[in-house]
């Protein structure tokens, strides 16, 4: 009890049960069920995290929580959405093992940031920005510095590092979160058309001009304009802009009228621009008007031991999304943890979901990886379980033996992994197939994967079951 207990207070039964037995597979014990309230009667160093579950008092719960115990991680069971911005984790029914294992880890980290003083005020901001290492604590205590002013920020980093999440957690954190945030990608926009996309035109202003537009300043009035890319700005325009900070009005193409401008200007560049000020590139008066607060973005390469977790926040958005899911063996994640990762977090992102598509609901072995992702001698890299696995809606007491029997700690003598997993898997196919009449499309509904995907498994283990 020294590091603390995961409190499990969830007035349905059935839901309790199913969630104790989980947290005592992956690790997560002691468990300590609790009703409503009866915190109040521990100390707060005996909590390490609360799984509360929904009910009529969860709000007045969480406000008094928050008073007792500002560093105790909070999971919400069976919660609506509006929740998210109080607690450090939500899960639904029914119940994946990759969404369970992500959001302990999200809360978790969350709890061993805020003892050492960085964790993040809103818990939005570790979601948008999911990872552990210390760069990128440091990016989340500058957003929260400078979020709530009107300061203008210059965000740097590599292609793919996000950029744009950034940005948008600025706007989210700040007292503008009520109006629009507008982005736009200077270096898309072909130089002659930059002026009127942000200022916009009147009718007849130029050939084409048939209406009046409004540009992306005025529709970014109070709220945040994004100027994604600004290393590409034209020169030309680089004056206008330069224009509008110094005097915060604009006109619009073709008009003499100005027109006030109240927005927070984020800008984000992947190139240097001290050296594009030294080339005659950039303007150096709009850099300093622009680097008002600069927020660097570490590389991928230079945060690895955030790969993991990134990639379990990526299956749980795919499977989210109905675009199901895989899992990766030890082998696989610490191959992908060598990588180096040249498009950063976007290229990651787009690896997971071709690996969604190409083995929905399986595993993922190294020679399963597109070749450049197969790094010779890397590191396997442990995770909880291989295969995701719907949990049933029934009673943990209801389940066979053969899954109690199967070791949750990894025995001193050590273990056939393979083995024990294929073990695993056989135990929950022949409970589905149990529980659903021998009906394989009820069975696969009920262990979250596709029916061809559980006929080809049943093939594997030589099962003959009938529809």
């Amino acid at each position: 009890m020294a590091d603390g207990a995961v409190w499990l207070v969830e007035p349905d039964a059935e839901r309790r049960a199913q969630l104790r037995l989980l947290l005592e597979f992956l690790g997560h014990g002691p468990v300590v069920e609790a009703e409503p309230g009866q915190w109040r009667r521990a100390e707060p160093g005996q909590l390490r995290m609360l799984l509360l579950g929904h009910t009529p008092e969860a709000v007045t719960e969480l406000a008094a929580l928050r008073e007792w115990a500002p560093a105790l991680p909070v999971v919400m069971v069976a919660a609506p959405a509006a929740f998210d911005a109080e607690v450090q984790g939500r899960i639904d029914f029914p119940l994946t093992n990759e969404q369970f294992f992500a959001e302990l880890y999200r809360a978790d980290a969350w709890r061993r940031a805020a003892l050492s003083g960085a964790a993040p005020r809103v818990p939005e901001l570790a979601r948008a920005l999911v990872g552990n290492t210390p760069a990128i604590h440091q990016v989340r205590r500058l957003i929260e510095q400078v979020a709530e002013t009107d300061a203008n920020v210059l965000i740097l980093g590599e292609s793919g590092t996000g950029k744009e999440v950034v940005a948008r957690s600025l706007h989210m954190l700040s007292q503008r979160r009520e109006r629009a945030f507008v982005p736009v990608n200077c270096g898309a926009i072909p130089g002659d058309l930059l002026e009127s996309e942000l200022f916009g035109h009147e009718k007849g202003a130029f050939t084409g001009a048939i209406n009046t537009r409004q540009g992306r300043f005025e529709l970014a009035e109070g709220g945040t304009l994004f100027l994604d890319e600004i290393g590409d700005m034209p020169l030309p325009m680089q004056v206008k802009l330069l224009r509008v900070i110094q005097e915060r009005t604009f006109e619009r193409v073709g008009s003499n009228r100005s027109i006030p401008a109240d927005v927070r200007l984020v800008a984000a560049t992947h190139r240097n621009l001290d050296t594009n000020i030294q080339d005659g590139r950039f303007r150096e008066d709009l850099y300093y008007r622009l680097n008002v607060f600069p927020i660097d973005l570490p590389p991928l390469r230079e945060r690895r031991d955030d790969i993991p977790l990134l990639i379990n926040e990526f299956i749980i958005r795919l499977e989210k999304m109905g675009r199901g899911a895989v899992r990766l063996t030890p082998g696989a994640m610490g191959s992908l943890c060598d990588y180096p990762w040249p498009g950063n977090v976007r290229e990651l992102a787009n690896l997971m979901e071709r690996l969604v598509i190409m083995f929905p609901n399986g595993l993922v072995d190294v020679r399963d990886l597109p070749p450049k992702f197969q790094m010779e001698g890397a590191r396997a890299i442990e995770v909880v379980l291989p295969e995701p696995v719907a949990m049933p809606a029934a009673p943990a007491a209801a389940a066979p033996a053969t899954p109690a029997r199967l070791p949750a700690r990894l025995p001193a003598d050590g273990i056939d992994l393979k083995e024990y997993l294929a073990e695993l898997e056989l135990s929950f196919i022949n409970q589905a197939l149990d529980e659903a009449d021998g009906v394989v499309a009820r069975a696969a509904e009920r262990l979250g994967m596709r029916r061809t995907t559980l006929v080809e498994k049943m093939k594997k283990y030589g099962m003959q079951r009938g529809e």
